[in-house]
């Protein structure tokens, strides 16, 4: 086990100005390499519990570091560093992809933390060649399928090199072989991951780990196979596989 892990969060709760009580003392350690699924029915408090991980909601009780190093909401050149090592791919890449073409959105945030010449220009090729989408370079994003838009999504995070890589419903919206595609880059890439989803198949196949967020707590942290076969815990949960859907 490694002694400094890419994620530790020691009884965070959190409270939104209107007084609904989203985390109620959350603990969660991730080592680095480990891909872990986040399960939940909606309004466990998933989304609140990934906006702690970079600071854009500040950690009024409790504490988060990532890398070693505290998330901390009122020191802007720590948030800054912070956002660089925890990158999030949107559920809908449009939400992240705004230049004219592939390579632009991809150099973007390297070139706002400083990089130039053919430093920037290896670290968009490296990243396009991660997701499979090399070339695309000059493609402008809007013509390109949701599948392949989504790849440069994560292309775009990757560029960052994060120490770790939060996916928010990656499979959604996806055809079959979309969906094979993104599920064979995100194996194969050397990265802590989280992985937050509905898709308990998709859970399944890329993540060793589940954890379940419920009411702001986290009920249930183990191996996804343990989890997803314990049907009292799904049901319990409003988690659900599909039909005709089994685990070996």
């Amino acid at each position: 086990m490694s002694s400094t892990p890419s994620l530790l969060i020691e009884n965070l709760a959190f409270a939104y100005p209107d007084g609904n009580q989203a985390l109620y003392g959350v603990n969660l350690r991730i080592e680095k390499g480990e891909r872990v699924a986040l399960l939940g029915p909606n309004g466990a408090g998933k989304t609140t519990l990934v906006m702690h991980m970079n600071g854009i909601h500040p950690t009024a009780h409790g504490k988060v570091e990532v890398a070693g190093q505290l998330v901390n909401s009122s020191d802007k050149e720590s948030i800054k560093v912070i956002r660089s090592k925890v990158g999030i791919v949107f559920q809908d890449p449009d939400d992240q992809l705004f230049m004219p073409t592939v390579g632009e959105d991809i150099a973007f945030g390297p070139y706002n933390m400083g990089k130039r010449g053919a430093e920037l220009d290896a670290i968009v090729d490296d990243a396009l060649q991660l997701v499979g989408m090399s070339e695309f370079k000059e493609r402008p994003p809007h013509h390109l399928s949701f599948g392949q838009r989504r790849r440069v999504a994560v292309a775009t995070v990757l560029a960052m090199k994060p120490e770790i890589l939060v996916l928010d419903e990656p499979s959604s919206n996806l055809d079959p072989a979309s969906r094979r595609e993104l599920a064979d880059i995100l194996r194969s890439l050397d990265i802590t991951m989280v992985m937050v989803t509905h898709d308990l198949p998709y859970a399944y196949e890329l993540c060793e780990r589940s954890v379940i967020l419920s009411g702001g707590i986290i009920v249930a942290d183990g191996s996804t196979q343990e989890i997803l076969t314990n049907s009292a815990l799904l049901t319990a949960n409003r988690l659900e596989l599909p039909v005709g859907f089994s685990i070996q």
